[in-house]
């Protein structure tokens, strides 16, 4: 069995417009062919990662609870004294 190899082949003269011509003027795609393949592929690995982020369950935001009312949350279980609390609260509101 042989094996052959095409590549870009011009006739003797010159001519590229015959064949499969040379990717980068004739033929094929050439540069924007390989940069709309890296632009289909970041963006495939681009969504796969915003896919796992958003399904992880696990937030960069802020819980929203403030230091104020961690202090009254703590207050209300009874973890905390009023005294400690007016303290700590008077200490917070500076």
């Amino acid at each position: 069995m042989t094996a052959y190899a095409n590549v870009a082949s011009a006739t003797p003269d010159g001519d590229w417009s015959r064949g499969y011509g040379h990717m980068m003027w004739s033929g094929g795609h050439g540069l924007l062919g390989g940069l709309m393949m890296l632009v289909f592929w970041g963006v495939i690995i681009g969504l796969i990662v915003l896919g796992v982020r958003s399904f992880s369950g696990r937030s960069d935001a802020p819980s929203g609870s403030s230091a104020l009312d961690i202090l009254k949350e703590r207050y209300a279980r009874g973890e905390i004294e009023e005294d400690e609390y007016e303290r700590r609260k008077a200490n917070l509101e500076r």
